[in-house]
């Protein structure tokens, strides 16, 4: 009984219950392109020890390809998507035999979850990947998420996932995590490049990830990981847009994944921008679903920003692309401004044929009707 009460109080002490860490490559790899293996160990030592406290954690890991290529004798930098493919392929079992030596040592059992952009792209493939994942938490197992490199190009060519960044916010998001902390070589975001600027200053807090914001992680991007500081920032972008805040600091800091699961102060926290948004509203901030585009006049969007009303054929100026009834589309104003994301009522054809009208005229003009609204308001995400 004892026992229990030190637990509880041990437990009440964080600040974060759910938690999704992601390690850049330069954190599970040298200098040189090998595994290190003591970094790996120091960071599976910390995320036992919240295991054991209670907590849950979902680990999304780089480091397949350069595991790959360090199995394989192989040193040379290839950008070419086959020989990365081959690397990857070779690696991903080799980084996992290591992940689950290093928690078999502790007690804990790992499940390998591999993603593509595919796999989550509608609404099924979503929640089949959201209750795997849930499932596994729910056994006390550690899932290790990771991009399918041996399929999925995009993430290769470091195109739509970065290195592993926006694939962690997705996580995140899908899992109704509490906090994403992106852990790399870098203490938080700065100022200016530090290696380059011995005036530049950590910035600790990050309210609103505004175009000030976006322009600093462009200037200095560039001695920062192959996902880049610019994929971190569009990952805390699209993770705080969905009610969870974001927190990114280096890897290498002495128990840092503990501390920052109290709530200890350290690298660059990016405030959530919002509530957390239901399952639904979680997936569409995605936008990795849109089939076409929508575009709304002045008044349209500013309705949509201000109210909680749906969107309506009457302001619709045009249809971008195909998509059918049931499918996700972006809702852009008529200066290409993102406004909105939502699932549509109506096909792209209909939506054509009604668009500009008024909603009772949509059964005369169509024949039928699913409805007054093209995009109601509990399928609708404003960005």
């Amino acid at each position: 009984m004892a026992q229990d009460k030190v637990e509880s109080k041990e437990e009440q002490s964080y600040r974060y219950h759910r938690l999704v860490v992601k390690l850049g490559t330069n954190l599970v790899t040298t200098p040189e392109g090998h595994l290190d293996l003591i970094n790996m160990a120091a960071l599976v030592r910390q995320i036992t020890h919240l295991h054991h406290d209670g907590l849950e954690t979902v680990l999304v890991s780089s480091g397949a390809i350069a595991a790959g290529r360090d199995r394989l004798g192989i040193h040379k930098e290839a950008r070419e998507v086959p020989f990365r493919q081959v690397m990857a392929a070779v690696g991903q079992g080799r980084l996992m035999h290591i992940y689950e030596q290093f928690f078999a040592e502790h007690g804990i059992t790992i499940a390998q979850a591999l993603l593509t952009r595919e796999d989550i792209s509608d609404r099924a493939g979503y929640l089949n990947a959201r209750n795997t994942i849930m499932g596994l938490l729910y056994f006390g197992v550690v899932p290790i998420v990771n991009e399918n490199d041996v399929v999925a190009i995009d993430e290769i060519r470091e195109a739509k996932f970065g290195d592993n960044d926006t694939l962690s916010a997705l996580v995140a998001n899908l899992v109704d995590a509490d906090v994403l902390i992106l852990l790399s070589d870098v203490a938080g975001l700065y100022t200016a490049d530090p290696n380059l600027d011995p005036e530049a200053r950590l910035i600790p807090l990050v309210e609103q990830i505004d175009r000030r914001i976006d322009e600093l992680a462009g200037k200095t991007a560039g001695r920062w990981g192959t996902g880049g500081m610019a994929t971190k920032i569009r990952s805390a972008k699209l993770a705080t847009s969905s009610g969870v805040p974001v927190v990114l600091a280096s890897g290498r800091m002495p128990d840092v994944v503990l501390r920052l699961a109290r709530g200890e102060q350290t690298g660059t926290l990016f405030s959530a921008a919002t509530s957390k948004l239901e399952s639904r509203k979680r997936w569409l901030i995605g936008g990795l679903t849109c089939r076409g585009s929508l575009v709304i006049d002045m008044g349209a969007a500013a309705a949509l920003k201000q109210g909680k009303g749906s969107l309506l054929p009457a302001g619709i100026i045009r249809v971008e692309g195909q998509f059918q009834r049931g499918d996700a589309v972006e809702i852009v104003d008529d200066r290409s401004r993102q406004v909105a994301r939502g699932i549509v009522n109506y096909g792209s054809a209909d939506v054509d044929a009604i668009k500009g009208a008024h909603s009772e005229d949509i059964a005369s003009l169509l024949g039928y009707e699913f409805g007054a609204e093209v995009v109601h308001r509990d399928n609708l995400v404003i960005l």
